[in-house]
């Protein structure tokens, strides 16, 4: 269809200027969808007194901060702790509490100075962060220092957390007992590491090779070395319990694509463990649920840790949760800018050895003093010694200087330079974190039960070890040497961790994006969905080098940048769950950008022109008025894909939108209209050279008007082949 008379002027400055605020609006960094399941891209920094606490939470029924509450577990499963002073000598909750303890290095930490130092930690964070309820239980020297829950894990009625009773969703956390039952079942001979996943999976479950030369190992998925894509919408997550899936169907439904050979990039996947986990149930004939509880569990008198969740019970899956640990799950909750709001059940059944665990503070406690204890706890031993070490000895450092996963866990940098081992993430509107650090015979673990509270759980070892076992550090002043090869550094870089093809593939194009570039004051920068942190390089530090290294100014985070020929080309995410790639052109959203509102304003001009055509324009052939008719087809789709993927994006500020809703209805429609358009598009091409051709002078298109269809054709083609790239058009892949 020809654009109005004199419009293709009007067209072509507004392509060049669209293209170009597209290309600004990239390079600033245009609203970021939320990471899946809440894992970031960068490192929140601990929470610190640089932070001031807001005002109070207005939510009903929660004070600013609950009274915190002791353990009331049994008795008998309650370990010796360290006597606490009363409510009243403790020092006020906050920073200035804090500023008044003076750290004692390289000695047992006092639990009462530990104690006042959480609820300062507790306190700050829940106003700052909107944190409906959490847990902080630390070990030292087989010694419970704290085990204390904070605000509520529920509404209504509001009820208290206790650490001894409430459960809190594990997440990743999970994994650590999966890793321990398959080290046993290496110890025991009846599996290899270095033997192929698939020599103990059925038919079903293998991991096809995809083209490439190496099969996956044993080993390859504790080192989350696999090579798999990271898919997690519609999967990890259910908030309906008719939609749980055995493990069996999920991991052959499920199946991620290979992106690499395994064992050269770390990449968490969710999968890596539900597979493992599964291979565990063909060699030993258990479910995953039976074998921690009577490998683990059992054992450690963790009467109040399960793999299971609390569904209505059916054959097609293992028993459900015990009723009376079901009462006492925590509510998830989510902070909508107006109050805590109560978030629906979650279920990983389908990714159980992955993602289902559920514990309290107090069972986290005796699991914290087990692998302390190199396995052993009251005389019971889960694993032995060199299982132990296995926990803490590299497995995969992709390069060096970055975090290495271990035999099932990951390593943790903390201040002081001394090294922790455990995992940390969190399941849909849950945040946990357990991490051990044998040098100081220490273990905390963490939870909460707000999505929002990711910076507190990851900061709360941090800001422990920080504390009682460092040296204050001075400020750290910017590096000339990096404002001068600043151009080396700068640029997009998309995750590793995400999906690779697909509608999932696509939306992970926006949310897996992160950017480095370079302060003027000689900070490098890095920015994403998780926030932005600052980093300055080691003194050896060379352009020319293949890797650089950077040490964060606000905390022990190390990132590890790879270069090649003198340009940052990946750099290794601080998390050590994944590295971030150069995004080439095509694969930035400057282009993206540009050619969707090119192709928004080309199809409005071409609706418009319909309505301003004098006799000439009515002059066509039949070829040409059937072009015509096509690219007004083209056009009113391509304005009804753009406008349904705006409205998916709106809503995908909701993290359940992404991952237990997904795809859903906007994204759907939005995605067959733009494949029909493109279709559509690549007849108006096809029909190109006859609209040119014409008939006579005096029944053909002018000049003007074969040009305007010429131009709009191509700005659609462009985005639709842009589209096809980036995995939009496929309204059938999930």
């Amino acid at each position: 269809m020809a654009l109005g008379r004199g419009g293709l002027l009007a067209l072509i400055v507004a392509v060049v200027a669209l293209t170009a605020a597209g290309r600004a609006a990239a390079q600033a960094g245009p609203p970021e969808l939320p990471a899946a399941g809440g894992f970031a891209l960068t490192p929140t920094p601990a929470p610190g007194p640089a932070h001031p606490a807001p005002a109070p939470l207005p939510a009903a029924g929660i004070p600013p901060v609950a009274a915190p509450s002791r353990s009331t577990a049994p008795k008998r499963r309650r370990l010796p702790t360290r006597p606490t002073p009363s409510k009243s000598a403790l020092p006020a909750a906050g920073s200035a509490a804090r500023a008044s303890l003076q750290p004692a290095i390289g000695q047992p930490i006092p639990a009462p100075e530990l104690e006042a130092f959480v609820d300062g930690l507790a306190a700050e964070a829940m106003n700052r962060d909107h944190i409906a309820g959490a847990v902080v239980t630390v070990v030292q020297d087989g010694q419970v220092l704290l085990d204390k829950g904070y605000g509520v894990d529920r509404l209504s009625p509001a009820r208290a957390v206790d650490p001894g009773r409430t459960l809190f969703r594990l997440g990743p956390v999970t994994e650590t007992f999966t890793w321990a039952l398959v080290l046993r079942e290496v110890e025991a001979g009846h599996m290899r590491l270095d033997a192929p996943v698939n020599q103990y999976l059925r038919q079903a479950d293998q991991v096809p090779d995809h083209g490439f030369a190496q099969p996956v190992r044993l080993r390859d998925l504790m080192s989350q070395g696999s090579g798999f894509e990271e898919r997690r919408f519609g999967q990890i997550v259910e908030t309906d319990p008719t939609l749980i899936r055995p493990l069996e169907t999920y991991l052959s439904e499920e199946r991620p694509g290979r992106v690499r050979e395994p064992g050269q990039i770390a990449t968490y996947t969710p999968y890596a463990a539900a597979l493992a986990g599964e291979a565990l149930s063909q060699v030993t004939g258990r479910t995953p649920q039976s074998l921690a509880e009577a490998e683990i569990f059992q054992p450690l008198g963790l009467d109040h840790t399960t793999l299971r969740e609390p569904y209505p019970a059916t054959s097609a899956l293992p028993a459900p949760m015990d009723a009376q640990l079901a009462a006492n799950v925590s509510q998830g909750f989510r902070w909508t800018g107006s109050g805590l709001v109560p978030q629906p059940a979650e279920f990983s059944t389908q990714a159980a050895p992955a993602e289902a665990g559920s514990s309290t503070g107090a069972d986290m406690a005796r699991y914290l003093m087990a692998i302390l204890g190199d396995g052993t706890l009251d005389g019971r031993t889960i694993y032995n010694p060199a299982i132990a070490k296995d926990f803490r000895t590299p497995l995969l450092r992709p390069a060096p200087g970055v975090r290495a996963w271990d035999y099932g866990m990951l390593e943790y940098p903390l201040p002081g330079g001394y090294v922790g081992y455990g995992r940390d993430g969190g399941a849909l509107n849950f945040r946990a974190e357990l991490i051990t650090a044998p040098a100081l015979h220490l273990g905390v673990f963490v939870a909460a039960n707000t999505e929002t509270a990711g910076g507190f759980v990851r900061g709360v070892p941090v800001a422990i070890v920080q504390r009682f076992y460092a040296k204050p550090t001075p400020p750290t002043a910017g590096s000339q040497w990096l404002v001068d090869n600043a151009s080396a550094f700068r640029g997009s870089f998309l995750t590793t961790g995400r999906a690779y093809h697909g509608l999932e593939g696509f939306i992970d194009r926006f949310r897996g994006r992160a950017r480095l570039s370079v302060s003027k004051t000689g900070f490098l920068l890095t920015s994403g969905s998780g926030g932005r942190e600052r980093w300055v390089p080691d003194d050896a530090a060379q352009a020319d080098a293949p890797y650089v290294t950077f040490h964060q100014v606000d905390g022990p985070g190390v990132l590890v940048v790879q270069m090649q020929d003198g340009r940052a080309a990946r750099w290794f995410a601080p998390s050590g769950e994944a590295a971030f790639e150069r995004a080439g052109l095509l694969a930035r959203r400057g282009p993206l950008a540009g050619l969707a509102a090119a192709t928004a304003l080309a199809a409005l001009a071409a609706l418009i022109g319909l309505f301003f055509r004098d006799r000439r324009d009515f002059r066509q052939t039949s070829v040409q008025a059937r072009a015509d008719g096509a690219q007004i087809s083209a056009s009113v789709l391509w304005l009804l894909a753009l406008a349904c993927f705006g409205v998916f994006y709106i809503g995908a500020s909701d993290p359940a939108v992404l991952v237990a809703d997904w795809p859903g209805a906007w994204l759907l429609i939005a995605s067959a209209c733009a494949l029909v358009a493109t279709l559509v598009t690549v007849l108006c091409l096809g029909l190109l050279p006859a609209a040119w051709r014409g008939g006579r002078r005096l029944d053909s298109w002018t000049l003007g008007r074969k040009a305007r269809f010429t131009l709009t054709t191509l700005i659609f083609a462009m985005f639709g082949a842009l589209l096809g790239l980036w995995g939009a058009l496929e309204p059938w892949s999930r």
